[in-house]
């Protein structure tokens, strides 16, 4: 007998974090019976499901990369019934779950998986991961809002890390400029509220690039399942090599 998320996990359904969070929400059946207390314990032949859909302790790891559109929720499932991420990949029957998160007016790459190892690890501060935005937002940016972005910004959560900003496009007018954001942060609305600090609104961002990996020949609302190479190179990025 092992805990309930213990099984979760080595399934490849969720991390043990996500996994106490299901719980908790009563999003996990065990035999059939609402499950919602994280000490409850089961065996490898029982049935688990989420969300109606069962797992099996020896899933296979599923990798997907998705260009997300404006308007779903990089979430499982919304109980206002919004529209998800997950909804965009239908055709696969596994539980998978997005790696991290964008906005719901945020576009772009979008990370899916079964693997809560590899999502602790990309998710991770320690390592680091690039991710890259194109953002438009009204007004010129001039240098020195540039040089703010690369050095940091105080925000009502702390000071950001160092981050790399390019102009890249604006029209003659000031009235609009395209600034290209590299960060490795993970905070919430993050590329959004440092151009708010320096008197910028972003009217629209989309995220380009993630652990190395790009949106080519990916159009929007569609995936892709990763390459194994893909997936070895984010886990050696994500301190998981040979895993």
């Amino acid at each position: 007998m092992e805990r309930i998320q213990k099984l979760i996990s080595r399934a490849g359904a969720a991390s043990r974090r996500e996994a106490e969070r299901l719980i908790k929400e009563g999003r996990v059946c065990l035999n059939g019976q609402v499950v919602t207390e994280l000490g409850t314990q089961a065996e490898e032949n029982d049935e688990i499901t989420i969300d109606g859909v069962a797992i099996g302790t020896e899933s296979a790891k599923l990798y997907f990369l998705l260009n997300k559109p404006k308007g779903y929720l990089s979430t499982v499932k919304d109980d206002r019934g919004r529209k998800t991420v997950v909804e965009l990949l239908a055709d696969v029957d596994e539980y998978i779950y997005p790696i991290g998160r964008l906005d719901y007016d945020t576009e772009g790459l979008l990370l899916l998986t079964n693997d809560g190892e590899l999502m602790n690890g990309l998710l991770h501060p320690r390592y680091e991961v690039n991710k890259t935005y194109l953002a438009r937002v009204k007004g010129m940016v001039t240098p020195d809002k540039l040089q703010k972005l690369r050095t940091g910004i105080r925000l009502e959560d702390g000071m950001t890390a160092p981050a790399e900003a390019r102009l890249v496009e604006y029209n003659e007018q000031g009235d609009w400029s395209k600034v290209k954001v590299v960060i490795h942060e993970g905070r919430n609305r993050q590329v959004r509220r440092m151009f708010s600090a320096v008197g910028h609104e972003v009217t629209a961002l989309k995220r380009i690039a993630f652990g190395g990996l790009t949106l080519e020949g990916v159009s929007r609302g569609k995936y892709r399942e990763l390459t194994a190479d893909e997936v070895a190179k984010l886990k050696h990025i994500a301190g998981k090599p040979g895993k």
